[in-house]
């Protein structure tokens, strides 16, 4: 099971560069105004369309959730490696969980997280972790 999103882009290549290192594939199909992406991990389709105007959400995020706090480490230095500005976030308290988490955001304004959760816990803490901005 896979799962799809279509979005909107800008800047079709800048966005082809950004998933390409969030998700370590490469696009399975490329057109000038088009590009798809089929990952089995995380297991995602992602289409990208070229459009003049895009107004991504502001209230949402997406995330990828990984194993241990070591793929966490490799997201960022692969993130790095491209060089995506990135925010990390170790052992913090967020949505009633403990978790190490990378933060990235793609060129039209969508924010990514790779993350990993240690233990669960009965706090919250702050709402507004999952709103800070890349």
């Amino acid at each position: 099971m896979k799962t799809h999103f279509n979005f909107a882009t800008a800047d079709l290549n800048a966005s082809v560069s950004f998933y390409s290192s969030l998700f370590k594939a490469r696009p399975a199909k490329v057109r000038p105004d088009y590009a798809l992406f089929i990952v089995d991990d995380p297991g995602i389709e992602l289409a990208l369309d070229a459009r003049a105007e895009v107004r991504p959400t502001t209230d949402a995020h997406y995330g990828i959730y990984v194993e241990s706090s070591s793929d966490v480490n490799d997201a960022i230095d692969r993130l790095t490696a491209a060089g995506l500005p990135t925010a990390v976030e170790r052992e913090e308290t967020c949505c009633y969980a403990n978790q190490t988490k990378v933060w990235a955001t793609d060129p039209d304004g969508r924010r990514w997280e790779i993350y990993t959760v240690h233990e669960e816990t009965q706090e919250r803490d702050d709402p507004s972790c999952c709103a800070e901005s890349v």
